[in-house]
């Protein structure tokens, strides 16, 4: 059950206003009755040692019957219990009862008290007259001897009435002072408790998203500084929704503008934001709530959320085929919002640009082909039957002829390493492989007076790798060094790194202009197009390495200087 200020506040009140009032009755009445009993003790002190006189020489001339008469007839005058009890506590006079008839009083805490010479005080209820009495016992000594004992003794019943009336008004003004306190309590809560009930209406305004609104109090307390930070504090929350409400509405044009497709999932894999161009390539509503796969239903996309949430803080790319179209896809998991964003790249045309692309190739390679062979071989023939003027035109259509049937096996290769993207590894011995390609350049090594160094670490004897591919990246890229070296050496390293194996090949050639190292694997791009002519070169060799290498997961990289020679370095890693 819900309780609210004003209640708790004037219940504490209550509680404080009534201990207080039960405080003030018990100790006013304890204070007021002792007064009193106090007051009479001594009346009775002052009464009894005023009776010494004439009762003193009685008990010494051992008189009781005159004791005893004097007694009823004093007490019956000042209307005062009088008892005269001998030291072993005999009554000797008593002025209500006869003394003969009572029991023995030497037990009595007041006669006990004058006994030891002091003056004695009692309450308690007395079993002769059946009432509370108040008793003061005085010691009638003779000689430092206690000879007797003067006991006075009023009823308490009088107290008790006067005490009764005295705590009957104390209650009456204690009610009056209750109801008064309880009614200045009530109205000091209400005043506590209204300020505090319109913040409470305020604040629940603006839960509702109304912030026009504002609390004014005319109170200069610490109540008008927190409505004061409350209005201020509803300006400034006001102001940033604005904002970010505008900032919302540009991320939302933003975001239905980009020709990609974008979205968001939370920690749970519902989708949080899906923007129109998605809706159109998946061709299906993206509903915000629902689950991803609940709309776009393909393994490949759960496996790619799945591995992006295992590798925070990376971006993960893979490609989808979602309702016979192609997509590249883009996650990224933002760890402080725990959201995973993902952005979808129609990739179809681009795939079918590429597909025609190397269909376009693979049909132009092979209709030049047979042609070229033909040309090739009628030259050939051509070549032992004319007569000498004709042969030098008869080799220049031959060298042009070679130079396009290598530019056609070139092409025919680098689309076949395009089309087939697995490679197929096994053990590669290295030293045999280079043996066999060292055969190939020896004529061509020998004719210009190069040094062709091979330095194998014994711990790469043998790589894994597709033997075909590797013996042909090695062909190109010592061909190319062959090509641009007219003196010097070329030196082929081998050697382990970290967990990979490192190529490095190095020549002494013309070398490479800075400005044409970022181009120089691009197909048909060379560096000197007259020399490229001349040597036959068709400028897709070192395109072709670089593909080898891709396809092996590694990594090539080229440093050179002009006139001073260039160095190829290769990271293939272990696949094994």
């Amino acid at each position: 059950m819900r309780t609210n200020v004003f209640f708790k506040s004037f219940l504490g009140y209550v509680l404080i206003t009534v201990l207080l009032l039960v405080l003030i009755l018990f100790f006013s009445f304890t204070t007021i009755r002792n007064h009193y009993i106090e007051t009479l003790s001594n009346d009775l002190q002052n009464l009894g040692t005023a009776l010494l006189l004439k009762t003193t020489p009685l008990i010494v001339q051992n008189e009781p019957d005159s004791l005893d008469a004097l007694v009823k007839k004093l007490g019956a005058e000042i209307g005062t219990r009088i008892t005269i009890m001998a030291p072993d506590g005999v009554v000797l006079a008593d002025s209500e009862k006869d003394p003969k008839q009572m029991e023995n009083h030497r037990r009595r805490l007041e006669v006990m008290q004058a006994l030891d010479h002091e003056v004695g005080r009692s309450i308690r209820f007395s079993r002769t007259v059946k009432q509370e009495m108040l008793y003061v016992a005085i010691p009638v000594e003779k000689d430092g001897i206690v000879i007797g004992i003067v006991r006075t003794s009023l009823f308490l019943h009088d107290i008790n009435i006067l005490l009764n009336q005295l705590t009957t008004r104390l209650l009456f003004i204690c009610i009056i002072v209750g109801v008064a306190s309880l009614a200045l309590a009530a109205l000091f809560s209400r005043n506590l408790s209204k300020p505090i009930r319109e913040l409470v209406r305020a604040s629940r305004r603006v839960a509702t998203g109304d912030f026009d609104v504002a609390v004014l109090f005319k109170r200069k307390d610490e109540l008008r500084q927190l409505a004061d930070s409350f209005n201020d504090m509803i300006f400034q929350i006001k102001t940033l929704i604005s904002e970010l409400s505008l900032e919302k509405d540009a991320l939302n044009t933003i975001i239905a503008s980009i020709q990609e497709g974008v979205l968001v999932l939370d920690k749970q894999g519902k989708i949080v934001l899906c923007n129109e161009s998605l809706r159109k390539m998946v061709d299906a509503p993206c509903a915000e709530g629902k689950h991803y796969w609940e709309t776009i239903r393909t393994p490949q996309l759960g496996q790619l959320v799945d591995r992006v949430l295992h590798e925070e803080n990376t971006v993960v790319r893979d490609e989808l085929h979602i309702n016979n179209r192609n997509f590249v896809c883009s996650a990224t998991h933002l760890s402080t919002a725990e959201q995973t964003v993902l952005t979808f790249h129609d990739i179809t045309e681009l795939l079918g640009l590429a597909s025609m692309k190397k269909d376009f190739i693979l049909n132009v390679s092979h209709e030049l082909r047979t042609p070229l062979t033909a040309i090739k071989g009628f030259v050939e023939t051509m070549e032992h039957e004319e007569k000498t003027k004709g042969k030098r035109y008869l080799s220049i259509i031959k060298k042009h002829t070679d130079r396009l049937i290598n530019i056609v096996q070139d092409l025919q290769m680098l689309s076949e390493l395009e089309e087939t993207e697995k490679i197929e590894i096994e053990d590669v011995n290295l030293k045999e492989l280079l043996k066999t390609i060292h055969k190939l350049f020896e004529h061509r090594l020998q004719e210009k007076g190069i040094v062709f160094k091979i330095n194998i670490a014994h711990d790469v004897s043998s790589i894994t790798a597709d033997p075909f591919k590797l013996e042909q990246m090695f062909i190109n890229l010592i061909d190319n060094a062959v090509k641009y070296t007219e003196k010097g050496e070329i030196r082929l390293t081998i050697e382990p790194y970290d967990s990979s194996v490192k190529i490095e090949l190095t020549d002494t050639g013309v070398g490479i202009p800075a400005e044409h190292l970022s181009r120089i694997f691009e197909r048909f791009y060379v560096v000197d197009k007259s020399r490229s002519r001349k040597m036959g070169g068709t400028g897709l060799g070192l395109s072709i390495v670089k593909h080898i290498v891709q396809s092996h997961n590694g990594t090539i990289e080229v440093s050179s200087m002009v006139n001073r020679g260039s160095t190829f370095t290769i990271i293939i890693p272990k696949l094994r």
